[in-house]
């Protein structure tokens, strides 16, 4: 655990010091220095999947930025190096610590259906559409809110403007960066609905092909926009010329004619661009061996689903249970949680989310005693009403979790006054709905695909229909765990629902495992999310002899697509000094970095 008291690194001599060993001009960034799953040192720190976005974060806490700026100017260099898990044209939820006021914020910047939208959004003659159909078009596209939370994040807590913020990465796409392996297989992955919308494949698609590994990519059209949005704020996106084309390119999709998929036009207009607004949220908080845990509420799933789970797992001893029993009680931890989060979570302003009773250490008491430490439940497990639980009761009807977009992207942030950021941001699919706005290099999300099409359980209220300039339930969780009231750490992850089991695991690595953070990140994944079989790795599968034991309890597993999560964190070490952790392998693998490295 972390020292009780927050001694400050940072006087006026030492930010000279600082300033004038760094400085360089803002046109010549240093060279991207090599990727590191760990670093340790002062005055904060920045953890992100790219190398070059990390640098930028450090870059502006060195200047004297604070951890939003910071998270700000990181999230933007992001929409460029990796453009396909986030971006402009997406959204996502930003969770603040708060140093000096000892308190934890939150900012809503999730995309809101269009205002005609109704519940059969994605349903054509009582039949709702291929998923496929639906994840590439106009249809799916919700009005963006990340371009709204960096200008609310930095009018609330930042002290850097957005012009200034927005300058690092609109450097970055002008001059360029290094293609890598991932970078090229995104494109690989999507090159056939790419290749069906001509402003996509120019910027993507160069010669037809992907960009080769190890060349240099360039988006001008893009360091344009940023530009734009720096010089005349978030009002050129939401009220002027760049809401124009997002308007007619989601309407008229740019569609080549001799493509052969169907792609749907969209109903978002001008004046769902200028009517979004961020929303500033209470956070979700729970207390998890004698720790404040914090995290995003609905309409993201993550941040209660994850405190259902701890408080579920608080009558366990994970700490000094067998490796077997620890992951039997964890994925059975979440099989219940999801079977809840299912039922009753959704957009507040259309649901009334049991959020108090959710995140009540005695409703998840009712849930834990239907965990036999012998033997698996099937799934799916069927909800409880938190409004009426009865101890370990089981209900009737099973809640599914549908499918959820797996690409988004998750950076964390600290500086030397103590704050603490935790951001993650999507565009939902890998992608997005694969279209880039004509002239502005952006791909568009497809977010309104989070929705359910049709209710998931027949019969039993949905939380999560469309509903006009409604918010989709997401799984993001944004996560700060506090000791004392001071930081301890902060995680998050991508990955669609499995984000919520994987910053859960995380944060049991963490906590109750005695893992260290950059361990806890890298340790094998498993995802139940109330599903006959979990989700899990192959480095998990590896695990011969606990894998046969869960068998034999019941629990059922298949191997995931690809690896699960890539996940970020910070932790705080004591007298000003930091730790960055990320991905050693997970996506090519994290950058870690802090801003003076300790010797």
């Amino acid at each position: 655990m972390p020292a009780n008291s927050f001694r400050l690194v940072g006087s006026a001599a030492a930010v000279l010091v600082l300033s004038a060993a760094f400085a360089m001009p803002a046109s010549a960034a240093p060279p991207t220095p090599p990727k590191s799953p760990e670093a340790i040192g002062y005055f904060g720190a920045v953890s992100s999947i790219d190398a070059d976005a990390s640098a930028i974060g450090t870059r502006v806490l060195r200047e004297g930025g604070n951890a939003v700026d910071a998270a700000v100017a990181t999230a933007a260099a992001l929409g460029v190096t990796d453009p396909f898990s986030a971006g402009i044209g997406g959204g996502g939820f930003l969770v603040f610590y708060d140093a000096r006021a000892g308190k934890v914020h939150t900012l809503d910047g999730r995309e809101t259906a269009p205002s005609t939208a109704d519940a059969n959004l994605f349903v054509e003659n009582g039949t709702p559409i291929p998923f496929a159909d639906a994840v590439t078009s106009g249809l799916s596209v919700g009005v963006p809110g990340t371009p709204g939370t960096w200008q609310d994040a930095l009018r609330k807590w930042g002290t850097r403007s957005l012009s200034k913020m927005l300058r690092p990465a609109t450097d970055l796409a002008r001059r360029g960066f290094t293609v890598d392996k991932t970078f090229h297989d995104q494109v690989a992955n999507n090159a056939a609905r790419f290749a069906a919308f001509p402003s996509t494949k120019s910027l993507y698609l160069p010669g037809g092909q992907p960009p080769v590994e190890g060349t240099t990519f360039r988006n001008p059209d893009l360091a344009d926009t940023y530009a734009t949005v720096g010089a005349r704020g978030t009002d050129a996106l939401y009220r002027g010329q760049i809401g124009a084309d997002i308007v007619k390119t989601i309407q008229q999709p740019p569609v080549d004619p001799a493509s052969t998929l169907k792609v749907r036009p969209g109903k978002v207009t001008a004046a769902d661009l200028a009517n979004y607004r961020t929303i500033e949220r209470e956070p979700t908080h729970t207390r998890y061996r004698g720790l404040d845990v914090y995290g995003m509420p609905a309409p993201s799933s993550g941040g209660l689903t994850v405190a259902e789970s701890l408080n579920i797992l608080e009558n366990f001893d994970l700490k000094n249970a067998s490796k077997t029993d620890y992951y039997h009680y964890f994925l059975e931890s979440t099989r219940l949680a999801f079977a809840d989060r299912n039922r009753w979570i959704g957009d507040p302003a259309f649901n009334d989310v049991p959020s108090k009773e959710l995140l009540s250490q005695s409703f998840a008491d009712t849930r834990a005693c239907l965990i036999n430490p012998a033997k698996a439940n099937t799934s799916p497990v069927a909800p409880a009403d938190p409004r009426n639980p009865t101890p370990c009761k089981a209900g009737t009807t099973g809640a599914p979790t549908p499918y959820e977009g797996e690409n988004t992207t998750h950076l964390t942030v600290a500086d030397r006054w103590g704050n603490v950021v935790a951001y993650t941001l999507t565009i939902e699919q890998e992608g997005g709905s694969g279209i880039v706005v004509p002239g502005r290099g952006f791909l568009l999300n497809n977010e309104l695909t989070d929705f359910s099409f049709t209710p998931v359980t027949p019969g039993v209220p949905d939380p999560n229909l469309p509903g006009p300039g409604k918010r989709p339930r997401s799984s993001m969780a944004p996560t700060i765990v506090l000791d004392h009231g001071k930081p301890f750490f902060a995680t998050g992850s991508p990955g669609g629902a499995s984000i919520i089991t994987t910053a859960l695991e995380v944060l049991l690595g963490r906590i109750d495992r005695g893992l260290s953070l950059k361990d806890a990140i890298a340790a094998p994944r498993a995802s139940q999310r109330n599903s006959a079989a979990a989700q899990v790795e192959q480095a998990f599968l590896d695990q011969t002899v606990e894998v046969a034991a869960l068998v034999a309890r019941g629990q059922g597993f298949s191997a995931a697509p690809a690896e699960i999560g890539a996940a970020t964190g910070v932790e705080y070490l004591g007298h000003g000094k930091w730790l960055a952790a990320a991905e050693p392998v997970r996506r090519g693998a994290g950058a870690a970095r802090v801003v003076l490295p300790a010797r």
